[in-house]
């Protein structure tokens, strides 16, 4: 049995815990309410653009050159992998990388094997996790998080489009984690570039749209697709930037409940442990009380 010193000791170390943990918890819920309402305003904005992109896109019948609905033979890939840049998240990190090597698994086994598959981390983590593994990557972006801001996201966004364009890469995929509510994080897989057609759900009815273009089609477009690529990765980061201090106070709600826990079982063992020794030196004094009376 431990000794009263010993558990005395455990517990003053968890109760510091706990506080610790309490105030992340309320750290994390104050970041969550920005996050989220940054997140939910962007969402319809981003969601009627993106299908006015894929309609456009797909009505196009190659009238203008649409760079970035160009399909090609996938031989170069990139990864944009998000994640936070700190830990203490719960599985919220982990997550992202399994998705990430199923992935890779699953479709750009053979690109990975002949070194053409690179990632583009943001987030430390994903930073540290991909360097480590001896990944081809690009680190220019990995510390968004630090001043997540539309300018600072509109670079990553540019560069990557500048790439496939140019055709270093023939397919960019983002892999994060969508905000869905403070306990639930959605796994995302999306492709990224080439943009992708809008999908018809109904073949027996026609779902395009005939807009009317000014001041022209072609100036239209030429802005409009690189606007709504780049408000696409700047939502993805933002999803998973709410996903994170949502994950992260999950967990700091949890650890702090099993510090409350431990607390009580400590507090027994203490009262148990000290209710022994006392017991043990008041027979030790009966004890040796009667010694003395019979001498």
């Amino acid at each position: 049995m431990a000794s009263l010193k010993e558990v005395k000791s455990r517990i003053a170390s968890v109760s510091s815990t706990q506080q610790i943990t309490k105030a992340m918890k309320m750290v994390a819920a104050a970041k969550l309410r920005k996050a989220q309402d940054n997140i939910i305003k962007m969402r319809p904005y981003a969601k009627k653009l993106t299908e006015i992109l894929q309609n456009v896109s797909a009505g196009n019948d190659g009238e203008i050159q649409n760079f970035y609905a160009e399909t090609r033979e996938i031989a170069h890939v990139l990864l944009v992998v998000v994640t936070s840049d700190k830990g203490l998240c719960g599985p919220f990190n982990s997550s992202v990388f399994k998705a990430t090597e199923q992935l890779i698994r699953d479709k750009y086994q053979q690109v990975h094997e002949a070194g053409k598959l690179t990632v583009m981390p943001i987030g430390k983590r994903s930073l540290d996790y991909f360097t480590k593994r001896q990944f081809p990557t690009i680190k220019d972006h990995a510390l968004l998080f630090g001043s997540l801001s539309f300018d600072n996201v509109r670079l990553a966004a540019e560069y990557a489009m500048e790439q496939y364009v140019e055709g270093t890469y023939d397919r960019i995929d983002l892999v994060y984690n969508e905000f869905k509510n403070v306990a639930t994080q959605v796994l995302r897989t999306e492709q990224f570039l080439p943009v992708q057609p809008p999908e018809v759900q109904d073949e027996t009815v026609n779902n395009s749209i005939d807009y009317i273009y000014e001041p022209s089609k072609s100036e239209i477009i030429n802005d409009l697709i690189p606007k709504s690529l780049k408000i696409q990765f700047y939502k993805s980061l933002l999803e998973s930037n709410a996903a994170e201090h949502g994950a992260r106070m999950t967990a700091m709600d949890k650890a702090t409940e099993n510090a409350g826990e431990l607390l009580k079982e400590l507090k027994l063992t203490y009262n148990r442990t000290r209710q022994a020794a006392i017991t043990t030196e008041i027979l030790e004094i009966v004890a040796g009380a009667e010694a003395l009376s019979n001498n």
